[in-house]
């Protein structure tokens, strides 16, 4: 996500920023935190800080999930109304290419010059230990992840199981913060193969 503050704020139609000096982030990991946009208890769309890593069914041990595909599950359905539904703003994403010796990350976006958009997510507060090992951070969280759908086949010639629901207009952000699920939920679904394209392979994740 690089981006700044500014540009985040004019396309989410957020009007309240809560993250304070935000860096750009070349890479965004599991159990990090990272800018997210929520609608606040007053209705003001607000642009904080969250820890990327939903609470995983518990019967499948409650490890972090970072991103959910089975929406009709009862684990994630308590967290698909407005009040919990968020937007995760990001400039590119990666998937990685089977190949050999070692993996290769593959990076997609809109266009060359990486706009800003948006993944669908859903977010909670969580009380626990989370973070790195190294320094693990303990108390009340607020934990985010985001919704996947089948793959376009731009994505699926290198991740065939699945890709994230981009957002890239703000009418379809409003309606993922606002609408009813029954509408909202029509979002779910890969983008047209024409409004992406692969921006770079390998490590580096800056523009050309």
């Amino acid at each position: 996500m690089t981006s700044n503050q500014r540009a985040i704020l004019e396309l989410t139609r957020a009007t309240r920023d809560r993250t304070g000096n935000l860096p750009p982030l070349p890479a965004i990991y599991p159990d990090s935190m990272a800018p997210v946009v929520r609608q606040g208890e007053n209705g003001e769309r607000e642009l904080t800080m969250m820890r990327w890593g939903m609470p995983g069914p518990v019967q499948y041990g409650g490890h972090p999930v970072t991103n959910i595909r089975n929406t009709r599950s009862p684990h994630w359905r308590r967290w698909l109304g407005p009040a919990q539904r968020c937007l995760v703003p990001v400039t590119s994403f990666s998937e990685w290419e089977d190949t050999k010796p070692k993996k290769t990350p593959v990076w997609f976006a809109l266009s060359e010059e990486r706009p800003l958009f948006a993944f669908a997510g859903i977010w909670t507060t969580w009380t626990g230990t989370r973070g790195p090992k190294s320094a693990p951070v303990e108390g009340e969280h607020e934990l985010y992840g985001f919704l996947t759908c089948d793959p376009n086949e731009t994505v699926g010639a290198i991740h065939p199981k699945a890709m994230p629901v981009l957002l890239t207009t703000p009418d379809e952000m409003d309606t993922w913060l606002e609408a009813p699920w029954e509408i909202a939920r029509e979002l779910q679904r890969p983008l047209p193969d024409d409004d992406m394209l692969i921006v770079a392979r390998g490590d580096r994740r800056d523009p050309a």
